[in-house]
């Protein structure tokens, strides 16, 4: 007697060892995936009509400035009377000159409780540096004075100092202020 075989039989594919590599390679695939963050600084710029008004018509001008220097940074308060100048220091690392953000941030951290105190409560502050001041100093600026990092319940928090940044030009000294070696 004869057994009929047919010829057309479907192979079963084994795929239990791709499945074993997929499931090992789609978690590390994620894991190494780059995510990208971007950060957004909100700024207010000032406006073009604004800084054209006559002066009589704004006696009192308290607003707080801050002025990045060559080699200083300058808190006015109101704005154009200097407050406190802040020299640079030396880097510990390397020892090159850096501006003082530390200091920067205890004057305005102080300015805002004493302001406080007056019952003024102040967000807006003006950055005014110089056209060749460097694009991190800037930042760093504006990341100093928009908060101070403190705790609050056992746990370190952001605390607000004054967010709402505008930045300009720093005024420029003109040749009859200078000594007469510089001019």
């Amino acid at each position: 007697m004869r057994i009929k075989r047919s010829r057309n039989q479907e192979a079963d594919l084994d795929i239990t060892s791709f499945m074993n590599l997929m499931i090992i390679l789609v978690p590390v695939l994620l894991m190494s995936m780059v995510f990208s963050h971007v950060t957004v600084l909100d700024l207010t710029l000032p406006d073009v009509a604004s800084s054209s008004a006559p002066a009589s018509e704004n006696p009192i001008n308290d607003g707080i400035e801050l002025v990045i220097e060559p080699d200083e940074l300058v808190v006015n308060y109101p704005a154009g009377a200097p407050l406190k100048r802040i020299p640079k220091i030396a880097d510990a690392e390397n020892g090159e000159l850096v501006y003082d953000f530390e200091t920067l941030s205890l004057t305005l951290q102080e300015l805002k409780r004493v302001l406080k105190s007056n019952g003024k409560e102040k967000r807006d502050i003006l950055i005014l540096s110089q056209p060749d001041t460097d694009y991190q100093t800037i930042v760093r600026a504006m990341d100093t004075v928009r908060s101070f990092k403190t705790v609050v319940a056992a746990s370190l928090v952001n605390a607000e100092l004054f967010p709402a940044i505008s930045l300009g030009d720093a005024p420029v000294e003109e040749a009859s202020d200078l000594p007469e070696a510089q001019q």
